[in-house]
């Protein structure tokens, strides 16, 4: 039965997941009582499954990798509930729960390392992968093209030119709404990306996914993501600090690509 609480809790730890995001950068009380609750749940059945495993080894400790990560999952899981009570806030469950999916992934898997039956239901996944992660960078790209506008605008109009090249810009509110609803679409897209790639990694590579650069440096290149996000909507950043953080995040978006290279996770032959 431990593999079936498990999986329910990896199940609850990404809805959990899902809800922290509104929850945290658009202040939607369901959203934050709903990711309490999964949470909670997420946690209640992760800690039978945990036990549950422990007790069948005759052990105290976890050995196996998967049971390391499972353990290292469940005292995330614990810490950012300890949060929640202590100080009301559930803004740290947008780091805390998609990690606590991560590692509980590989145990929800099973004992042994997961196969896909069909090289079509490979492809398909791996296809999801790939178009989430060039949607992101793609949305990216053109959240930092509207703000490098609003820019220009901005100038524009503070130096009273009614003519001018930028004279056919949109209004400053108009830009600013599509720089800010490129970036939700981007990590939207960019967290798919990552927690299919991750779910195909375990294939190929099995932990060793989480220790390959191009793998570190898209993980933080989301983290400041959330960062950049979080920011823009809790103060409201505009003009050209919202330009110097986006070309931060297109900066780690070329070295993440340029990650390629060095990277032994995006080298798999031919099945």
């Amino acid at each position: 039965m431990s593999l079936l609480w498990i999986r329910v809790a990896a199940v609850l730890y990404a809805a959990a997941s899902v809800c922290a995001l509104p929850a945290v950068l658009w202040s939607r009380a369901a959203f934050r009582r709903a990711a309490i609750a999964l949470a909670m749940a997420a946690w209640l059945f992760h800690f039978v499954s945990f036990s549950e495993s422990m007790a069948a080894a005759h052990r105290l400790i976890p050995v196996g990798m998967h049971e390391v990560q499972s353990g290292l999952s469940l005292l995330i899981a614990s810490a950012f509930l300890v949060i929640v009570a202590g100080y009301r806030t559930v803004s740290f469950g947008i780091f805390a729960l998609p990690l606590a999916f991560l590692l509980t992934l590989p145990s929800a898997l099973g004992p042994d390392q997961y196969t896909f039956s069909s090289p079509l239901v490979r492809g398909g996944w791996v296809f999801i992968h790939v178009t989430a992660l060039l949607a992101a960078d793609a949305a990216l790209i053109f959240s930092l093209l509207a703000s490098l506008l609003y820019l220009a605008q901005e100038r524009r109009l503070k130096a009273k030119h009614t003519r001018g090249f930028f004279a056919w810009l949109p209004p400053l509110d108009t830009m600013d709404q599509i720089a800010q609803n490129s970036l939700v679409l981007g990590f939207a897209c960019m967290t798919v990306g990552l927690f299919v790639g991750s779910f195909i990694a375990q294939e190929k590579v099995g932990p060793a996914y989480f220790l390959d650069p191009k793998v570190l440096l898209s993980f933080l290149m989301w983290v400041l993501y959330v960062v950049m996000l979080f920011v823009r909507r809790s103060t409201g950043l505009r003009g050209r600090r919202a330009v110097y953080l986006s070309s931060m995040v297109f900066l780690l978006m070329l070295t993440v690509w340029a990650a390629n290279l060095l990277s032994s996770v995006h080298r798999f032959g031919r099945p």
